[in-house]
Formats: structure tokens, sequence, C-alpha cells
């Protein structure tokens, strides 16, 4: 029987091809490899690949899902106009290593070095989630190459206890096994939280996604519990680079409060802009929205470069 999330995500990979993204696997070193979705015309089979001619936009999906999967229609929203890269972080999708590093450092050094090999010089990173915190380090380490950082429902680093306890008690879990769902009600649970509104999907799909986006079950429960002790060693940097939060005003993992309290501590570098009516993943629930305020920003950016 066709597993229909391999189905819709090979339909995915379609659309984008379309819009002019398509995979390309880049060796970070011996052991670690990546997979990007990077512009069709930087790369080629007779040709070296070439640096991007747009303005660089890398997106950066969370912890439950893949590169693809996470940003699609970002992505065929934004390719006429940028050259738009789109990871798999280290064991998620096409992503693994050998390496037995499991912070965000290794994550943020990974990906710069694959931009590099993919010819990127400077580039605007948006992180969603686990994404964000990538974006976040990225930032932090490679201020000449990360231009600004967009951040959906993210932090600096994560601890249980900075999740909204509200979130964790209604689905009666720990965070890890939230995240880390091994069945139809532990995924359900967490589209629960994730979403603003509830949509009833069906049991089948629901199999067929946890089949195929919960693979390297061992691995992602270490990168967990590598962030936990990320948290511990936490000092917020001081950014040169501008931070935008872009929030679902009804986020149930960290409520909107929390961006606020970021923007705080981040200073004058640091905004805030709220799309209603959206949770989480208001990048899934409110995507015409999401891109409209994305757009707006990435502007904003380039005419600051150009001046």
């Amino acid at each position: 029987m066709v597993n229909t999330v391999t189905l819709i995500w090979s339909l995915g990979k379609w659309t984008v091809k379309m819009a002019g993204v398509k995979p390309y696997m880049v060796e970070i070193e011996p052991g670690t490899v990546m997979r990007f979705w990077v512009p069709s015309e930087t790369i080629s089979k007779i040709k070296p690949i070439s640096k991007p001619t747009k303005p660089v936009v890398v997106l950066l999906h969370g912890f439950s899902s893949d590169g693809l999967t996470t940003w699609l229609s970002q992505i065929i929203m934004l390719a006429k106009n940028y050259a738009v890269y789109v990871p798999d972080l280290i064991f998620f999708g096409g992503s693994t290593t050998d390496k037995s590093d499991r912070s965000p450092t290794f994550q943020a050094e990974c990906l710069a070095a694959g931009l590099k090999k993919l010819g990127v010089e400077k580039c605007v990173v948006v992180g969603f989630s686990y994404g964000g915190m990538v974006a976040f380090k990225m930032a932090e380490l490679y201020s000449e190459l990360v231009q600004a950082v967009v951040v959906t429902g993210s932090i600096l680093a994560i601890q249980e206890s900075m999740i909204s306890s509200s979130a964790v008690e209604n689905v009666g879990s720990s965070w890890s096994e939230i995240l880390l769902p091994s069945s139809i009600e532990g995924l359900r649970s967490l589209l629960s939280i994730g979403l603003y509104r509830n949509i009833p999907f069906p049991n089948r799909m629901l199999s067929d996604f946890l089949k195929v986006m919960f693979s390297n079950r061992k691995e992602r429960s270490e990168l967990l519990e590598a962030l936990d002790l990320s948290y511990k060693d936490i000092n917020i940097p001081k950014f040169s680079q501008r931070i935008h939060f872009l929030w679902g005003e009804e986020d149930k993992v960290f409520k909107l409060e929390v961006a606020h309290n970021m923007k705080e501590k981040l200073g004058n570098n640091a905004t805030i802009e709220v799309i209603k009516k959206a949770g989480h993943l208001a990048h899934l629930e409110r995507p015409h929205i999401y891109i409209r305020c994305l757009k707006k920003f990435l502007s904003s950016v380039i005419l600051g470069e150009i001046k």
C-alpha cells in the first residue's frame, strides 16, 4: 500500500522543482552529509557549483519534520525573487553523520560549511522551532555569513522548564515523549499543541507520517539531551545582525510573552511581529500572511545592505 506522506512528499518535490529548486547532497566532511534544496541554476552535472545571483534565504526546519515538508509553501512563494536554500539538519531527512556531537553548535558548523561549499557568501536565516536555535547559533558564530535572522517559535536554547507547562500538562507526557511520538495518539497530541485550530487528520495519514518522518529516534533523543546541556552554559550573545521574531499569537509551546522577553534582552536590533489566529506552526497555518511578513522583512534587509 502506498504511503500517503511519501506520495505527498514526492508531489512536493516535483512542485519545488517546477519552481526552480531541487535536492543536492553535500559532503561536509568524511562521514557527514547533508541534503540541501538549492536553486537549480547553481548546480550542474557538468559544471562547477555557481554562486547564487539573487539574495539568499536559508530556511531551517523544526524537530518533527524535514526541510521540504516544513517549508514547501515558502519555497514556492520565495523562489522567484530569492535564492532559496533549505537543508535537512543532521539526522533529519537525507542528512546524517558518524560523529558523536549532537549540539546546536555542530548543526550550525555543518550548515555553514555546506553553504560555503554551495557558494553562499551572505544570507538571511529563517529558523522555525529547533531550526531557530540553530539559526541563533549560526548568527553568533558566523556574523560575516548571516546578515539577519528571522525566528518563529524558538528561543536561544531550550530547557524543559521553559516550555509552557500547560502544553505538557494537557497531554500528560514529558516534552521528549511529545517531540518523539511513537503512536498515532502521540502524534495527534503533538499536533494539538502545535496548531491553533484542531484539524482532524485521518489515522492513516498520521500513521504514514510516523513511518516517514521519525527515523533516527535514538540520535534525535540525543539531540534533545544536547539542547538541555547547552542551556546550562548559555550566555546571551550580542548579535550584530537584526533579529526578527515572527510569532503565532496563540503559540502554546513558547507563548508570545517568551518572544517579547527575548526582544527586550536582545535590545534595539530585535523586532517582533505577531500573526493572529496562528499557533506554533504559524508558517503552516497562515502561509500567505507569514510570507507577506517575511518578504517585508527581507526587503528591508536588502535595502539596508544597499544603503
